[in-house]
């Protein structure tokens, strides 16, 4: 596989990219909404029978030297199969938004050329979010916040499984190591 095609497949299906310098001291407002043809991509990604609406706002702030805060709120409806009864539901997806993201520090000395800059295995949970680039995509940033949002087991309402309730003849398909194990044991 050629890089493009590589390239291609791993990029993300909304691309909303703002450079830090772009973003006024003050502050900017986005208020991003997917047309039809990102939706279908979107859906495909996360696996979802299709997504009628999707859209995230974002106040974007200047933070500390060169990074981004950026806070909002994701608001989606997606299209998903009921597992207990396979029938078509829409589960509403609403997530908030409040990360901040700062330009890494490379490495300097002998690691320099060894160690490539991106994001950190000792990373921690409250630590910023690398800022590459210079820039912050905010369609995957919404993307990524819709997929988390979704419910990995979508239910209807009252809808509830109900094992089967017959046994099996002869008493299922290891009865026989049930008496095998006894023989052995001479019990």
């Amino acid at each position: 596989m050629d890089d493009h095609k590589t390239e291609k497949a791993l990029a993300p299906p909304w691309r909303v990219p703002i450079a830090v310098e772009e973003v006024p001291e003050d502050g900017q407002t986005f208020t991003l909404e997917a047309d039809a043809e990102t939706r279908a991509a979107i859906a495909k990604v996360a696996g979802l029978r299709d997504l009628p609406q999707f859209g995230a706002t974002f106040e974007v702030t200047r933070q500390g030297a060169g990074g981004l805060r950026i806070a909002g709120h994701v608001s989606a409806m997606a299209g998903q199969t009921c597992v207990v009864t396979l029938e078509p539901l829409l589960n509403p997806i609403e997530e908030d938004v409040d990360l901040l993201f700062m330009p890494q520090i490379a490495p300097v000395g002998p690691l320099a050329e060894k160690e490539p800059v991106g994001p950190r295995a000792d990373a921690k949970w409250n630590d910023p979010e690398p800022l590459m680039n210079g820039m912050v995509d905010l369609g995957a940033l919404a993307t990524e916040f819709l997929i988390l949002g979704l419910d990995p087991y979508p239910r209807k309402p009252g809808a509830v499984f109900e094992p089967p309730q017959e046994r099996a003849a002869g008493g299922g398909p290891f009865a026989a190591l049930a008496g095998w194990s006894k023989d052995q044991n001479g019990r």
